[in-house]
């Protein structure tokens, strides 16, 4: 080995020791007399000292010659400092150099990499490389690394097999779009990278491996932000003969495993929510429960009071957002912009302060009596204090816009705390959504959920009112991981291929291997899926994956450090079959 140690082991019971450490030049402070080097690997930071008249005038020279990001080993002994740096896990102690050898040289890197750096994510993202050596940076992907390990030793502990599934498979026309790789060998004829191994993992469960896992890449080509990549990473789970509850049991357990051993956070069992009560008081399939400010709906009480806004309204809804009454007139008017956005699509904003004295101001007092805004009041559960806030419209638009500014007053109001975690499971999910624009249903997770065993006779004439035998884990707003019950039978499979559309000859062409394989024993199965860059970006308090990825994508999804995707020579282009036309020039 080129080193001892690491420069991040040495304390003060290593005093005296002869040690030899290797790693990049952090900084050097040069006092005239007297020169400091911070010397950096991925284990920490340690300090080299030189001294006139202790250190040779050539190795002190050579020292003071070194740059930032230079790779250097360097031969001395440990000694205790005398001024102390609690900051610093070695900070106890210091090198005395007697011998320095400059591995590598290095350029001025082309920003600070410091925990707090002047680069902006443009120039880190193209040079990753130097990014990657930021303290910030390597402990996100150590976090990564912790909770990649935690998963594995849980699901090992629950009689879990790992099995890798081909990336190299077919397109099916369900879903977001595929990526596609020509065959060289057989011409004019495409693999697709995997959205998921959906049906690898229930044909392992026809095959007879009762509980599946794998830490899996998958691939979308679909439009890219924070929290999306086009390629990902799934914890993907699949278990048979089970029921919907014996997975939530299971799959519960498993991130109340992760919070403990890597936050170091109890998490208590797991509260329910349908799909329903989500939507209702939410206006979302994936509710932040951090803070309360559930939506109370006022038709009952706010109609036909003669204001035309709310008696035109197919839903009028509020929240109380307590405590917010001292909002001021400018603060209220931001909030109206905020709802009127082309985003979010609210026409306007009603509001009610309920003052100390118990009296109620509101924005439309004029068409509601004192009695009426007590109703009001009443029906928030509203105290001295509160600042009610109240939409209308058409009921799901509303819903929606409500459950925007409901997020953005938790945000003002400090109730989305990073450090605090709210997971629960929403159940009961639609099975199907009905799609104007082609006019017939999709479904609402994928093509292989199983309905809902009270449901399945409605098949035939009721297919919107289907729930689906589905689930999805939220975690303060954000879906972390989601699965169903699988259909395990040829007839149900056929009939939920005719209700989306399938012709009996696509369905056999896109997925007839499945349905023969229901025919071989196949047992009852389920499974779920959870995003491992989301759980990674939710543990470590960030807004996006891409700080949890060692080499992510940009949001054009482009690799700018390597410059992917690039154009391909001629000669590739025919061994593959493509003619290329109108390509930029």
């Amino acid at each position: 080995m080129l080193r001892t140690h690491t420069c991040g082991e040495l304390r003060t019971d290593n005093v005296g020791e002869e040690v030899i450490l290797t790693g990049w030049v952090q900084r050097l402070r040069d006092k005239g007399g007297m020169l400091w080097i911070d010397l950096r690997d991925r284990y920490g930071i340690t300090q080299l000292a030189f001294e006139e008249g202790l250190t040779s005038a050539n190795l002190f020279e050579q020292a003071r010659s070194l740059g930032r990001e230079f790779v250097i080993k360097a031969v001395g002994k440990v000694v205790e400092r005398y001024a102390k740096n609690d900051k610093m896990a070695t900070g106890d102690i210091e090198i005395r150099v007697s011998r320095l050898e400059v591995i590598n040289p290095s350029k001025i890197p082309p920003f600070l990499i410091e925990d707090e750096t002047d680069g902006g994510d443009d120039l880190r993202m193209k040079y990753r490389y130097l990014d990657l050596r930021r303290s910030p940076v390597r402990h996100n992907l150590e976090l990564r690394h912790r909770m990649m390990r935690e998963v594995r030793s849980y699901l090992d502990n629950h009689y879990f097999i790992e099995v890798e599934t081909p990336v190299l498979i077919k397109s099916t026309p369900e879903g977001a779009r595929d990526f596609v790789v020509p065959s060289r060998m057989n011409a004019g004829e495409f693999y697709a990278l995997p959205q998921s191994p959906q049906t690898f993992k229930q044909l392992l469960m026809v095959a007879g491996f009762d509980k599946y896992y794998q830490i899996v890449k998958c691939f979308r080509d679909e439009d890219l932000r924070a929290d999306r990549q086009p390629e990902f990473t799934q914890i993907d789970c699949e278990l048979a003969f089970v029921t919907q509850e014996d997975i939530l049991n299971r799959f519960e357990g498993l991130i109340r495993h992760l919070f403990e051993k890597v936050k170091g956070v109890h998490i208590e069992r797991l509260p329910r929510m349908t799909y329903a009560d989500a939507m209702k008081f939410y206006g979302s399939d994936k509710p932040d429960t951090r803070f309360d400010m559930r939506f109370v709906e006022l038709n009952g009480i706010a109609k036909n009071k003669g204001f035309k806004v709310f008696d035109d309204a197919e839903l009028v809804v509020g929240i109380n957002a307590k405590g917010a009454a001292a909002y001021t007139r400018k603060q209220l008017d931001e909030l109206t912009d905020f709802v009127k956005r082309p985003q979010i699509g609210a026409t306007g904003l009603v509001y009610a302060r309920v003052n100390e004295d118990g009296s109620i101001k509101s924005s439309v007092d004029k068409f509601f009596s004192a009695e009426d805004l007590q109703a009001w009041a009443a029906a928030f559960h509203a105290q001295p204090g509160d600042l009610l806030l109240i939409l209308a419209g058409p009921a799901d638009k509303t819903r929606k816009a409500l459950n925007e500014l409901r997020l953005e007053m938790g945000t003002q109001l400090g109730l989305r705390d990073k450090n605090v975690f709210s997971p629960l499971w929403v159940v009961d999910f639609p099975l199907l959504e009905w799609d104007e624009h082609s006019q017939r249903y999709h479904a609402m997770h994928h093509p292989f959920t199983s309905p809902k065993p009270e449901d399945i006779d409605l098949i035939d004439d009721r297919p919107g009112d289907i729930r689906a035998n589905a689930y999805d884990m939220v975690i303060n707003g954000v879906e972390v991981g989601g699965g169903s019950i699988r259909i395990h039978d040829r007839r149900l499979q056929e009939q939920m291929f005719r209700l989306l559309g399938f012709s009996k000859e696509e369905a056999k062409a896109q997925f007839g291997f499945l349905m023969e394989a229901f025919e071989y024993g196949a047992p009852p199965h389920g499974g779920i899926a959870f995003g491992f860059d989301r759980l990674c970006s939710l543990f470590g308090g960030s807004d996006s994956i891409r700080d949890y990825i060692a080499f992510p994508k940009n949001n054009s999804g482009r690799d700018v450090m390597i410059d992917a995707p690039s154009p391909i020579a001629q000669e590739q282009l025919d061994e593959l079959h493509i003619r290329m036309k109108n390509l930029p020039h």
